[in-house]
């Protein structure tokens, strides 16, 4: 399998471009906090020959092939087998203290989603897996299992932003009592037999369960509210952070976040902004970027995206929070 032909980079140029003032300086040190197939760290290694990139994936298989992809740069690219809210760890594992750049690539991966054994896509039959780390433990078979009907409605609700939740929920347990569900196709003939039909032909019924599910089974919110705020402590003075989003659940954490740290912390009314009060990120961004009309028929899987950028314009103190 040919890492380069299964993933085509979204947004590939402006993420250069917003990255290149900090990883374009001799000795830069850049995360691929979400490695993949390596399609974005390959055009860096690429761009700056003197780039060292730090490279996580929780997936196994997706660093065994990024690592093919990227040999040929020997020990400037540097991988890491870690969900990417363990970039800190990574980053003194390996030896540095701070980094120049870091990128945030969300989501399921082109490979995960075009391997129909893993699981993650509605349009093919597999064993109901979902798991980025196909080293972890708890899979989709087992939250549609074992999970009480309130949690799957909490679930579906949630991380699905999906309206029939409860209706959805409902129709799993009575369903698993009868037989177990252990693959895609049984779970979406579940859904498709509990969507009204008026309602079916607003888009595939199981598109959001199927989200719901891979978020719970590889807890992506959690680690990404941890992974954003250690991403940037982890930023040298004038370092750089670009995370690209696919969804609104995530894009509204990094935004959160993101606004939070480019807020002045003084108190109101304070005469003189103290340095410790002053913005630690400079937004490089007017809300969030989207890919090109252009690009969207290039490469159908930009259509979502939602990219936001920052740079550290005041100095961490390591250590501190």
């Amino acid at each position: 399998m040919d890492a380069s032909s299964l993933h085509i980079p979204v947004m590939l140029e402006r993420c250069l471009e917003l990255l290149a003032p900090a990883i374009g300086r001799p000795g830069a040190v850049v995360v691929d906090g979400t490695l993949g197939l390596g399609g974005h760290s390959e055009a860096m290694l690429e761009r700056f020959p003197e780039l060292t990139l730090i490279g996580l994936d929780r997936d196994p298989e997706a660093l065994r092939l990024a690592g093919e992809r990227l040999a040929r740069f020997g020990d400037r690219f540097r991988p890491v087998h870690t969900t990417y809210d363990g970039v800190d760890e990574a980053i003194a594992g390996l030896g540095f203290d701070a980094v120049d750049g870091a990128l945030y690539d969300l989501g399921v991966s082109s490979m995960q989603l075009d391997l129909p054994e893993r699981g993650f896509s509605y349009a093919k039959d597999a064993p109901l897996d979902m798991r980025m780390d196909t080293t972890a433990e708890l899979t989709a078979e087992r939250v549609v299992a074992e999970y009480p009907e309130a949690e799957l409605r909490r679930i579906f609700r949630d991380y699905g932003e999906e309206k029939l939740a409860q209706r959805y929920a409902s129709f799993i347990v009575k369903a698993r009592a009868q037989h177990p569900i252990t693959r895609t196709m049984q779970l979406v003939d579940v859904l498709q037999a509990a969507t009204p039909a008026a309602i079916s032909k607003q888009g595939h019924p199981a598109k959001r369960v199927f989200q719901a599910l891979r978020i719970e089974v590889n807890q992506e919110l959690a680690v990404l509210e941890r992974a954003i705020p250690r991403a940037i402590d982890a930023l040298n003075l004038g370092g750089r952070l670009v995370v690209m989003s696919y969804q609104s659940l995530e894009d509204r954490i990094v935004k959160r976040i993101f606004q939070a740290r480019s807020s002045s912390t003084a108190p109101a009314g304070l005469p003189v902004e103290l340095p410790e009060h002053r913005p630690e990120l400079k937004l490089l961004t007017r809300g969030a970027e989207l890919a090109s009309d252009e690009e969207k028929e290039r490469n159908p899987r930009s259509a979502p995206v939602r990219l936001r950028a920052v740079e550290r314009v005041r100095e961490h103190v390591r250590g501190a929070s």
